[in-house]
């Protein structure tokens, strides 16, 4: 059985990749998810994500318009 690492290890290994490796692994989930998608598209863990992913980049957004 393959152990699973918790929430907070996840984070802090996020912590320590470079931008352009970040930028990766956000592709590698969208695509992970994408293809969920294309098997079934009733998928709800796709649909929590992508529903979660416009959220964020929606707060992102918002976020650095109110800095300008």
């Amino acid at each position: 059985m393959e152990s699973r690492k918790k929430a907070d290890d996840i984070w802090e290994d996020l912590g320590e990749l470079a931008e352009d490796e970040l930028l990766h692994v956000l592709t590698k989930l969208f695509d992970s998810y994408y293809a969920d998608l294309a098997r079934d598209s009733d998928s709800p863990a796709a649909a929590l994500f992508f529903r979660r992913l416009e959220q964020a980049v929606t707060q992102t957004s918002q976020c650095n318009l109110n800095r300008r």
